[in-house]
């Protein structure tokens, strides 16, 4: 902590590492200490050195010198982060994970984000699923579903090469942790890049099938869920809601609002925004937790 905020490291100097790090250094309770990349002129560090923090382009080696910090953002790669998190482990530090890995506990901040502090090592499964699995989670409340459906589609200038890499980890990661806040027994998780010009906005559609009942309830319920994810994604609209006797189907639409990000890449501006609502509910949990152990 420092003067009562809590310090921050990204892993990652992407696309998605530096509008993270912008984000970060938006937040009244966290402070970004420091971004490290692998080329230190890279556009990504040199924006981080433009935010007054500190780079390193030795990629891991670079963050394990750096010296403990509270939290740390991996925005690298799946294939990278268990080697990332092996080593991390050992200094005590909480890490965030954007990557599609799938390890440790999955988080999305509507549903389990007050659970952070409790798990050292959390992951924010995908875009897809941080804009489809609070919605889905809401039908679960009104429906017993047997099988879900999620097809995502970005604009292809918004998947760099790490997430194309990842495309199987990311379908299979979503896939998990939609069944684990659902209890579906049956997922399926598709995703497409569309090469299209105008870029089209980040699009999600969500397909539930099951018993179903009056659809008043549903619709109130996925308003309410929309509302708060809009507190940290605000360009996240639902498009609509269709309901019959065994069917439930909500479509989902994300632009990036503020910010360097582009308004098409609003799958990044959504889990960067997950990413940080999350750092934030851990650090507004520590005084909480250091009153429970005195």
């Amino acid at each position: 902590m420092t003067g009562g905020r809590t310090t921050c490291a990204v892993l990652g100097a992407g696309l998605i590492g530096i509008d993270l790090a912008e984000k970060i250094h938006r937040s009244g309770s966290l402070d970004l200490a420091l971004v490290v990349g692998r080329d230190q002129q890279s556009l990504g560090l040199r924006r981080a050195a433009e935010l007054g923090c500190a780079t390193g382009a030795g990629g891991l080696e670079s963050l394990i010198g750096f010296g403990p910090v509270d939290v740390v953002f991996d925005a690298s790669n799946a294939d990278c982060h268990p080697t990332h998190w092996c080593r991390l482990r050992e200094t005590g530090t909480t890490v965030i994970d954007l990557t599609p890995a799938g390890l440790g506990t999955a988080i999305v901040p509507t549903i389990n984000g007050d659970q952070v502090l409790a798990h050292r090592h959390t992951n924010l499964v995908s875009c897809g699923g941080q804009a489809a699995i609070p919605v889905l989670h809401a039908l679960a409340q009104y429906m017993q579903p047997t099988y879900i459906e999620v097809v995502s589609t970005a604009a292809s200038a918004s998947a760099g090469r790490a997430t194309r890499l990842n495309l199987d980890q990311y379908i299979a990661t979503t896939q998990d942790a939609i069944h684990q806040f659902t209890g579906a027994p049956q997922v399926k998780v598709m995703v497409n890049l569309s090469p299209a010009k105008p870029e089209p906005p980040f699009r999600v559609v969500v397909t539930a099938l099951g018993p179903t009942g009056p659809p008043g309830p549903l619709h109130a319920a996925v308003a309410a869920v929309a509302a708060q994810v809009r507190a940290y994604a605000a360009g996240f609209v639902v498009s609509s809601v269709a309901v019959d006797d065994r069917q439930v189907r909500v479509a989902l639409e994300v632009t990036a609002e503020g910010g360097r990000l582009p308004r098409y890449a609003g799958n990044l501006d959504l889990i960067n925004g997950a990413a940080v609502q999350v750092a934030e509910q851990y650090a507004a949990a520590l005084p909480s937790q250091t009153a429970n152990h005195a």
